[in-house]
């Protein structure tokens, strides 16, 4: 895998208290160990899938490389939950035997209570994941994985969504890996403004990974139709059909990419507003 092509982050804080380094290590290894523990970062990681998720374990377990890990993540599956706050009922954190918290609520829930609550400071940066499926083009509207790490950019933390490309789930840690390279930059080399970074990872051994490539967002064809079932008691029901499959997928796409054995890292940006629009409908409503 060759060297990643954007920088990300913001300023990484100090750890004041110096670490001891065993007397027999060479002086420049010692420097070396000295600097990378300097610059520990504070990670906070969730997902969408839930606390359970094998996912969120290998990403927490690979980030404790370069960082600190606190996981808060929901209870349950919240897939499709994209940004949504519980706003009618109290929320409750547990811990779970293998120190991660848990939270009755959606990722948005997880990232909000944990920095705005949970967490005596706040975190260097934001990591959601790894989602077992892909979240490319129109997906990152619906994605409880890019929502988690949307509500850690809007407090102003630096944020990455990482999501692997298919629903089998065999190469997380190739995700977990790419993950690692993105937290190494960013602490290495800030770019001094927080950034909300969407990647996606083809799930292919990591020997067989390209590169990561700073991507734009390419586009679904429309959803296919819900489906039709019958419940027990007589009900109709329905299930949401399928996403669509990929219609914009040119080079310079998440979705091209990943075809070609490449990462896909997309900036996002929350501004809603249709720019172009805005002086059509002045003019509009002064007919």
């Amino acid at each position: 895998m060759r060297g990643l092509r954007v920088n990300i982050g913001a300023a990484s804080r100090r750890i004041a208290s110096p670490v001891p380094v065993a007397p027999d290590v060479p002086a420049q290894a010692a420097a070396d160990i000295a600097r990378c523990r300097a610059t520990l970062l504070r990670i906070l990681v969730s997902n969408d899938d839930g606390y359970f998720s094998p996912g969120i374990t290998i990403l927490a377990d690979a980030l404790r490389a370069v960082g600190d890990v606190t996981v808060v993540a929901p209870e349950r599956d919240r897939s499709g939950a994209s940004n949504s706050l519980t706003l009618d009922r109290p929320l409750i954190i547990r811990q779970a035997a293998n120190g991660f918290y848990f939270v009755n609520g959606t990722p948005t829930d997880c990232v909000h209570l944990a920095v705005t609550g949970l967490l005596s400071f706040v975190p260097d940066m934001v990591v959601s994941g790894i989602n077992l499926g892909a979240n490319m083009g129109d997906d990152t509207i619906y994605s409880g994985t890019v929502a988690a790490a949307t509500e850690g950019f809007l407090l102003g933390i630096p944020s990455l969504a990482v999501s692997l490309v298919g629903k089998r789930g065999d190469h997380l840690e190739t995700a977990a890996h790419v993950a690692l390279e993105v937290a190494k930059r960013f602490a290495r080399a800030p770019v001094g403004e927080p950034v909300l970074l969407n990647v996606n990872v083809p799930d292919i051994p990591l020997a067989a990974l390209a590169d990561i490539e700073a991507t734009r967002l390419g586009r679904r064809h429309k959803a296919e139709p819900v489906e039709r079932v019958e419940t027990p008691r007589g009900d109709a029901g329905y299930w949401i059909g399928p996403a669509g499959g990929a219609a914009d997928a040119g080079p310079g796409t998440d979705f091209h990419a990943v075809e070609h054995a490449r990462a896909s890292m997309t900036p996002l940006q929350m501004d809603l507003t249709d720019h172009a629009q805005l002086g059509r409908i002045r003019d509009w409503l002064l007919e």
